[in-house]
């Protein structure tokens, strides 16, 4: 692999991951259309390393929330294992944790659904047809009454919706920010809340997804001429990553998705009459 093409894909999965425009459609029409080479099948690690990239770009973000967080989680598993964590007792980063956790739970599902939704990945016009759907969610997102719910206010419930939300775009077109965004502000959330819950909630699925994956890099060893450009392009991944991010904080305390939803309408049209 060039080390331009791996920066190429560097900056799609950077943009398409935090930007509600689904990095997986972008990367599966980009193959599709454009004859670039399919990252699962021939280089399998890098897929794995841009993903790390996009993780980098959210601990860079939010690293003074999840440093905070990261000794909640041992305080609360460690009051679950000696018997003394109750519900109703619990500090304010331990109950982030828990609803992180709550958010994460429905991916188990998209265990067993994972062949069925790659078999989607080779279908460009079903792939557009989805990301008009997308673009229907962020356009409706904007409609959405002003929430009053900020983290301390959030629900098991609510986390639980969106977590649900962020299974369904598992599949191809839709986008697992744009979806968990929209959930939360379904639920009452304040947009800034449900930014920050979304992108923070994004790391277990992240690390979770690639945890399934990485027991096939035996079997794609990376060549030594592929060094560079994968850390070329796992670079250029958190680096845009970092920028989408700060974008789309900015945006969202506009209420303004609807450029987006715009961007996925003419996307899917033309993914629709090309594919």
């Amino acid at each position: 692999m060039s080390i331009f093409l791996a920066i190429l894909y560097g900056v799609i999965q950077g943009i398409a991951e935090f930007l509600p425009i689904s990095s997986s459609a972008h990367l599966a029409i980009s193959q599709n259309l454009f004859s670039m080479e399919n990252l699962e099948a021939s280089h399998f690690t890098f897929d794995i390393l841009l993903h790390l990239g996009t993780l980098i770009a959210v601990f860079i973000v939010y690293y003074k929330d999840i440093f905070a967080l990261i000794p909640a989680i041992f305080t609360m598993f460690k009051k679950v294992f000696t018997g003394k964590f109750k519900l109703s007792d619990y500090t304010e980063n331990e109950r982030f944790v828990i609803l992180v956790i709550i958010a994460t739970l429905p991916l188990a599902a998209a265990v067993f659904l994972k062949d069925y939704v790659e078999v989607l990945t080779g279908y460009t016009k079903i792939i557009g047809g989805i990301l008009l759907l997308n673009g229907l969610v962020l356009f409706i997102s904007d409609k959405l009454e002003k929430g009053t719910l900020s983290l301390d206010k959030t629900k098991p419930r609510h986390a639980l919706f969106i977590g649900l939300c962020q299974m369904c775009a598992i599949v191809p077109g839709l986008s697992r920010s744009g979806s968990t965004i929209t959930g939360g502000l379904f639920m009452g959330l304040k947009r800034e809340t449900a930014v920050k819950f979304s992108f923070i909630m994004s790391i277990p699925a992240i690390i979770g997804a690639n945890l399934l994956s990485i027991f096939d890099i035996a079997e794609n060893p990376i060549a030594s001429s592929d060094v560079v450009p994968y850390i070329a392009g796992t670079v250029a991944a958190a680096v845009v990553g970092v920028l989408a991010m700060k974008f789309l904080i900015y945006i969202s305390k506009k209420s303004n998705f609807r450029m987006f939803s715009y961007y996925c309408f003419v996307v899917g049209v033309l993914a629709i009459i090309f594919g």
